[in-house]
């Protein structure tokens, strides 16, 4: 297993992490394991963009093109009325 395998193995495992996170805060009652689920889902949210910031210097993930103001404005009137 390569290097790049390895890192995109991480992003998903931890994306996968943070998915499971944002479903279980909010259905938590006690706040002090709230409170303990959300330093969690910060600390993994840190975790995802240090691996992030490997993929991109090494060349392993090319983020998509910048969203015009065009297309940021008709996503943003699109969810607006939904």
């Amino acid at each position: 297993m390569n290097e790049k395998v390895m890192v995109a193995d991480t992003l998903a495992g931890i994306n996968g992490e943070l998915t499971r996170y944002g479903e279980m805060i909010p259905q938590t009652e006690n706040p002090q394991l709230k409170q303990t689920l959300k330093q969690m889902r910060n600390q993994c949210e840190m975790s995802q963009e240090e691996i992030y910031q490997i993929a991109r210097a090494r060349g392993y993930y090319v983020p998509a093109a910048q969203a015009t103001r065009e297309e940021v404005d008709h996503v943003r009137s699109v969810l607006e009325r939904g």
